[in-house]
């Protein structure tokens, strides 16, 4: 097997660093509650760089670039849609109370490329989430200073505004060991018990390896969306959904579309229900992109596609640059706006207002539903943060962003968990996370997460909750610090650690990758966290599960340590790559497919290990 090339791995295509450049918002007369005059998209922007090199279109590669189009501002206060028929030191840095400016803020934001994150579990259906997001477009760098007093200023501004009494600090959590001595946010907690079992044997095989799909030259395509049920493993190829056997990795079914997998949602209802978004063409030299118009939902267990619905914008196809489910809701949005289908029956539910400026940028789902609005001017945009009802699309509760912060990204939606990046525009590296409560709308506390401590990075220009190395549970962020030196033999180490959502202070606790590994946070199982190992170069990779109480590391799994096997794991990184552990299996795959990948590498595209449960 040929060496791996230098890292990152499965990197998207080719386009540049940083948010696509929007348009100015069109204004939208008119106002009110019924179905909306939706306005025409504006020209599609350049999709951004980055290797490998091949398709240079939305929709086509990995991430997508938004769509234009705007609509107007929803009135004071926010209503329902229209229908159509001082934290302690984080990390060991000291920082300055609420309101005041920081350090962190001027400094590098985060790197690396937006990924899509993957399901572990079916989401149970909850009550309310979502809704309408904000702000206007943005065509110009801002510096990091400006962005800063924004956010300041914005902060104290909402606070008399909307959100008196918003950082509540009366509540402390309880006593309990940790793994380490930063901090004085009360320690650990006592954390509901996980499902995962410890294997009588962590040594894990590789069950099989996938193929990755042939692809036109000098093309890259999305293949984004892997997802698991108690039969198979299924994984989007191009222009098509496979099951795959969980143990075997043989096709159990084959779902075909009629164009390629733009987006997926992470999220599946309790029927094992999820959707996707594609375009309705293959691309062609022609036509590179038909645009990310098309949403299905699939049915994970009987292998079948259950409908097609498209949305119209003045007569042309809305095109959607992220979708996700929230109980039997499938949500999609955009810069050309949003919409909102019956998961079941493909029925148009709701179509959020676009007016005086405003559109609904994104959503986020699972156990509610979250919407990130743009609102504001062409220079100075507004986000508002909104908890919409699934079925109806009436606006819950709302939170609104200092303006001048132009991306969000939504980690959880119960607790209402937003990460932001105040002091670069790249959107990828996080600076700020705000802890929201989503009945009342008013901010329980912000916790500042400099990208030169900690390696959380969110994709918030208009993927709304794909965001890595941070997870939440226990009503504690947990996060991934950056790599530093380990002071051992193999040099380089990192760790997760803790912070208390509702003081925003350090809990005190660590979990140590160890000497030459480095450990990410891939989602909670009960109250622990479920972490993926990334090796040194002469290991396998590990799954741990750490208590989200006591902090205490139990290993789950261990990969084959054969240079043949870790040719193709160092391939798969946790920031570039779809994993998903369950029950002694784990499954990484890619989100993307390239002439590079299917020819370099002939097993590239999902590779599944396996140890034996008792």
């Amino acid at each position: 097997m040929t060496q791996p090339p230098p890292p990152p791995p499965n990197q998207p295509p080719q386009g540049g660093f940083g948010p696509p450049q929007d348009q100015p918002p069109q204004q939208q007369g008119g106002g009110g509650f019924g179905p909306p005059t939706p306005p025409p998209p504006a020209q599609t922007p350049p999709p951004p760089q980055g290797p490998p090199s091949g398709a240079q279109q939305p929709g086509y590669g990995y991430p997508q670039a938004p769509q234009g189009g705007q609509g107007g501002q929803p009135p004071t206060p926010p209503a329902g849609y229209g229908y159509p028929g001082q934290q302690p030191a984080p990390y060991g840095q000291p920082q300055n109370p609420y309101g005041q400016q920081q350090n962190p803020y001027g400094q590098p934001g985060g790197y690396g490329y937006p990924q899509q994150t993957v399901p572990m579990h079916p989401q149970a259906t909850g009550p309310g989430g979502g809704g309408q997001r904000s702000s206007g477009q943005l065509a110009v760098i801002v510096a990091a200073a400006v962005v800063v007093i924004s956010l300041i200023i914005g902060g104290v501004l909402y606070a008399k505004s909307g959100d008196e009494g918003g950082k509540d600090e009366t509540a402390s959590s309880s006593g309990g060991t940790g793994g380490g001595d930063n901090g004085d946010g009360g320690g650990g907690v006592d954390a509901p018990d996980g499902t995962e079992k410890v294997p009588a044997d962590t040594n894990s095989d590789v069950l099989f390896q996938v193929k990755a799909p042939d692809v036109e030259d000098d093309t890259s395509v999305v293949v984004s969306g892997s997802w698991l049920t108690d039969d198979a493993y299924v994984k989007s190829g191009v222009a098509e959904i496979v099951g795959y056997d969980r143990d075997k990795g043989t096709k159990l079914w084959t779902v075909k579309l009629p164009g390629p997998v733009c987006q997926a949602s992470k999220h599946v209802n309790e029927d094992g229900l999820t959707a996707v978004a594609f375009q309705p063409d293959m691309p062609t030299k022609e036509r590179p992109s038909h645009g990310c118009s098309e949403v299905a939902a699939i049915d994970l267990d009987a292998g079948k596609k259950l409908w097609t619905k498209s949305t119209e914008v003045d007569g042309r196809p809305l095109r959607f640059d992220n979708l996700t489910v929230s109980g039997g809701t499938v949500a999609a949005g955009g810069t050309s706006g949003g919409t909102a289908f019956d998961l079941e029956t493909g029925k148009q539910l709701w179509v959020p207002k676009a007016e005086d400026g405003c559109y609904d940028l994104g959503y986020a789902g699972g156990a509610k539903l979250v919407a990130v609005r743009k609102c504001g001017s062409y220079d100075q945009p507004q986000l508002h943060i909104q908890t919409i009802d699934p079925k109806s699309g009436k606006v819950i509760s709302e939170y609104k962003m200092a303006e001048g912060v132009e991306y969000a990204s939504v980690v959880s939606t119960e607790p209402l968990v937003v990460a932001a990046e105040a002091g670069q525009s790249d959107a990828i590296g996080i600076s700020d996370v705000f802890s929201i409560d989503n009945k009342t709308g008013k901010l329980r506390i912000r916790i500042s997460v400099p990208a030169d401590q900690f390696a959380a990075k969110c994709s918030g220009v208009t993927t709304i909750e794909q965001c890595k190395g941070v997870v939440v549970g226990n009503d504690r962020l947990y996060v991934e610090t950056e790599q530093h030196s380990s002071g051992g033999e193999r040099g380089r180490t990192n760790e997760i650690v803790a912070f208390d959502l509702t003081t925003g202070k350090q809990t005190g606790q660590r979990a140590d990758a160890g000497d030459g590994y480095t450990i990410t946070p891939l989602r909670m199982d009960g109250g622990n966290v479920i972490a993926y190992k990334r090796p040194p170069y002469d290991k396998g990779g590990q799954i741990v599960s750490v208590d989200g109480g006591s902090f205490k590391e139990t290993k789950l799994l261990e990969n084959p340590a054969a240079r043949a096997v870790r040719d193709v794991e160092t391939r798969m990184s946790p920031e570039y790559s779809e994993f998903i552990y369950s029950q002694g299996h784990l499954y990484m795959s890619a989100v993307y497919a390239s002439e590079l990948t299917s020819s370099a590498d002939p097993k590239a595209h999902v590779i599944a290990f396996g140890t034996t449960v008792e």
